[in-house]
C-alpha cells in the first residue's frame, strides 16, 4: 500500500512551508503534503538571528542590491536570477508583515533596516536578533489556514523515486513507529537545507546533513558549486553556535589576543580610501573568516581546548542597544559561555555556517528530473556563487520556494499519473535495503558516530578555510577509505521506535556522497575565488573557471564534475568591493 500526493514537499523550514503556500494559492485542487524529519517549528530557519535583505526604498535600489550581491558572490553567480531574486524579495517580505510577522520598526513607524557584510546600504530587514524565528512562525501559522494541506512530522524520506526520468514520490520512515511508507508524487519539492554538519564545526543544527543533495544527486540531479561552504566569522568555539552578524552592524569589533582592530591589516575588498575603522567588521564574510586565519598564523589569537579564537567587543554599546536589537546573543552568551557581553569580550571563531551549492535548479526550482524541484539552502539557482552576502539567504527562500511551489503545482495539474511498477519495485527495494540494516551485525568494529567525526575532521583539515591540492587529494582518499569501512558497519539499536543510530546511519551515507562531491569540485577548480581559497593557486582566473561545477553522480558511484557558463546580464567580472 502507498499514500498518494500530487505535490510533496521534503522538508518544513522556510523553503518547504513556502513552497506548500504556493501549491496551494496555484491550484487548490491539488493535494498537498510536507514531510519533515522533524517538526516544523524545529526546522533550522527558526535559529537565522541577523534579518532579511531587500530593499526598502528611501536611497537604495534594485540595481544597488543586485551589484552586492553579484560582486560578493566574486562573479560567479547567475545575474538573471539575481536580478529576479531582488526585484521579488521586497514583496515577499511585505506579504509577511501582512501575515503577521513583526519586523522591528523605526520611531516613526517605517521598517527598520540595518547594515549587514557586503553590502553598501542598509537594506536589511530584522525582528531585533530573532528574525528566522518570527518568519518561521508566520510561515508556520499561514499554512495551518490551508487545511487541505498535510504534513507528516517526524518522518524521514531515505529515497527518491524515479522512472525513465520522471520522479514518482520518496519512500520515508515514520520515526515514531519504524513505519516504511512509500509515498507517491507527481512532483517532488526538495526544501531540505544544508549540510554543515560534514564540518566538525557549524553553527547548523544536528539536522542539517544534506538529506535532499544527496537524494536528488543518487536520482540522477547533479549538485552545482558544491565546493563553496561558506564560513561565518563568529561562531561560539564550543558549540559553534552562531553570533550574529548583526551584532557587528551594529558596532561591534573583532579584536586578537592583543586587543587590536586587526581586521585594518587586510586587503577585505575596499580600494578606495574611506572610514576603514567603521566599516571593516562588516567586510565579506570570506574575507573575514581568511585574516583570522592569518592572525593564527601570526601567533596573535588565544588558544583555547576548542582551538584558537579571538574576541568580538559589545562593550561599547551599552545595555540599552544590546537589550533592544541583540537580545538573543546576550541570551546565548549567558546560556552557554556564561558570560554577559554587556560588561566581558566574546570568544569567536570561524564556524561552517552556509552551502552555498546544492541541487542544480533553473530560476523555477526545476532540478533536471521531471516533476522535481528544490528551493532554499538545499539548491542552487545560483544567486550567491562563491560567497553568499549576509541576509540574503531568507528572502532567497521566499522568492524561489514561491517561484519552485508555483511551477510543481503547474506540472503537477498537467502531468499523469505518476505510479507505475518500476516505482513500486524502487520503493521495494528501498524497504529491503532499510530492513537489512536494522538486522545486520556487522562484520567492523567502526560504529557511526566514530566514522562521522573522523569524516568531519577530514573535511576541516583538507578542505577548510584554505586548500590545496595536497591536502584535497588527502581527503579524497580518506573519504573513499571512510565509505569501505562505513559499508561494514553495524548498528547496535534494533528498535523501530525512534531509531536515532538507524536515522545517524542514513544521515551519514548522505553526508559521505555530499563530501565527496565538495572535495571533488575543490580539487577541480584551480584558482581562488570567494570562499574556495587554494593557496597553490591564490589568484581568480575568470578565463578558465567563470563558470559553475556540476558534480554528476555516476553508476559506480564516484563523482563526475562538468562546467557550466556563469550567466552575466549587465556588470561583467572586474574588482570585487564592498561597502564602496
Amino acid at each position: 500500500m502507498a499514500v498518494a500526493h500530487d505535490v510533496l514537499v521534503v522538508g518544513g523550514g522556510g523553503a518547504g512551508l513556502r513552497a506548500a503556500i504556493a501549491v496551494a494559492e496555484a491550484d487548490p485542487r491539488l493535494s498537498v503534503a510536507i514531510v519533515s524529519k522533524v517538526y516544523p517549528m524545529r526546522s533550522h530557519t527558526v535559529s537565522a538571528e541577523g534579518g532579511a535583505a531587500a530593499v526598502a526604498g528611501g536611497d537604495d535600489s534594485l540595481d544597488e542590491h543586485a551589484y552586492d550581491t553579484v560582486s560578493g558572490s566574486d562573479w560567479l553567480c547567475d545575474q538573471d536570477a539575481v536580478e529576479a531574486f531582488v526585484g521579488e524579495a521586497p514583496r515577499e517580505l511585505l506579504r509577511l508583515e501582512h501575515q503577521g510577522c513583526p519586523w522591528s520598526r523605526t520611531p516613526d513607524g517605517h521598517i527598520a533596516v540595518r547594515a549587514f557584510g557586503g553590502m553598501r546600504k542598509k537594506r536589511t530587514w530584522f525582528a531585533a536578533d530573532k528574525t528566522g524565528f518570527h518568519m518561521l512562525h508566520t510561515l508556520f501559522q499561514t499554512t495551518l489556514s490551508y487545511q487541505d494541506i498535510v504534513r507528516y512530522d517526524e518522518w524521514f524520506v531515505t529515497s527518491l523515486l524515479v522512472d525513465n526520468g520522471r520522479v514518482g514520490g520518496v519512500v520515508a520512515i515514520e520515526l515514531a513507529t519504524g513505519r516504511i511508507e512509500t509515498i507517491i508524487a507527481k512532483a517532488v519539492i526538495m526544501c531540505t537545507g544544508g549540510c554543515g554538519r560534514v564540518y566538525p564545526f557549524t553553527t547548523n543544527a544536528n539536522i542539517k546533513t544534506g538529506d535532499g543533495m544527496a537524494l536528488a544527486y543518487r536520482a540522477g540531479a547533479p549538485l552545482k558549486d558544491m565546493e563553496f561552504p561558506q564560513y561565518h566569522p563568529t561562531g561560539l568555539p564550543f558549540t559553534g553556535i552562531l553570533i550574529t552578524e548583526a551584532a557587528r552592524a551594529e558596532g561591534g569589533w573583532l579584536l586578537n589576543k592583543d586587543g587590536y582592530r586587526y581586521l585594518q591589516d587586510y586587503d577585505l575588498g575596499r580600494p578606495e580610501p574611506g572610514p576603514v575603522l567603521r566599516s571593516m567588521e562588516l567586510g565579506p564574510r570570506d574575507r573575514l573568516s581568511q585574516a583570522f586565519v592569518h592572525e593564527v598564523a601570526k601567533g596573535r589569537t588565544t588558544d583555547t581546548p576548542y582551538g584558537p579564537i579571538v574576541h568580538l567587543d559589545l562593550r561599547h554599546l551599552g545595555a540599552d542597544v544590546i537589550d533592544a536589537k541583540l537580545p538573543f546573543v546576550r541570551e546565548l552568551c549567558a546560556r552557554y559561555e556564561h558570560i554577559d557581553p554587556v560588561r566581558e569580550l566574546i570568544p569567536v571563531r570561524p564556524v561552517i555556517h552556509y552551502m552555498m551549492g546544492g541541487i542544480h535548479t533553473d530560476l523555477d526550482g526545476a532540478a533536471g528530473l521531471d516533476g522535481l524541484y528544490a528551493a532554499g539552502e538545499a539548491a542552487c539557482v545560483n544567486i550567491n556563487g562563491a560567497n553568499r552576502l549576509g541576509s540574503n539567504s531568507l528572502p532567497e527562500l521566499l522568492v524561489f520556494g514561491a517561484r519552485a511551489g508555483r511551477a510543481a503545482a503547474a506540472f503537477a495539474a498537467s502531468a499523469g499519473d505518476a505510479e507505475s511498477q518500476a516505482v513500486h519495485a524502487q520503493a521495494k527495494d528501498e524497504r529491503h535495503r532499510l530492513e537489512k540494516w536494522l538486522s545486520r551485525q556487522g562484520e567492523g568494529p567502526d560504529r557511526i558516530a566514530d566514522l562521522r567525526t573522523e569524516m568531519q575532521e577530514t573535511m576541516e583539515n583538507g578542505a577548510g578555510i584554505y586548500r590545496d591540492e595536497g591536502s584535497l587529494a588527502k581527503a579524497a582518499n580518506e573519504l573513499q577509505r571512510l565509505r569501505e569501512r562505513f559499508s561494514d558497519a553495524a548498528i547496535d539499536d534494533r528498535s523501530r521506535v525512534f531509531n536515532t543510530e538507524l536515522v545517524a546511519t542514513l544521515e551519514l551515507s548522505f553526508m559521505l556522497d555530499v563530501a565527496e562531491s565538495i572535495v571533488t569540485c575543490a580539487l577541480r577548480r584551480a584558482e581562488s575565488r570567494g570562499a574556495h581559497q587554494r593557496t597553490d593557486f591564490p589568484a581568480r582566473d575568470d578565463e578558465r573557471f567563470l563558470a559553475h561545477s556540476l558534480a554528476h553522480r555516476e553508476p559506480d558511484g564516484t563523482c563526475r564534475v562538468a562546467y557550466l557558463p556563469v550567466t552575466i546580464t549587465r556588470w561583467p567580472p572586474s574588482e570585487r568591493v564592498y561597502g564602496r
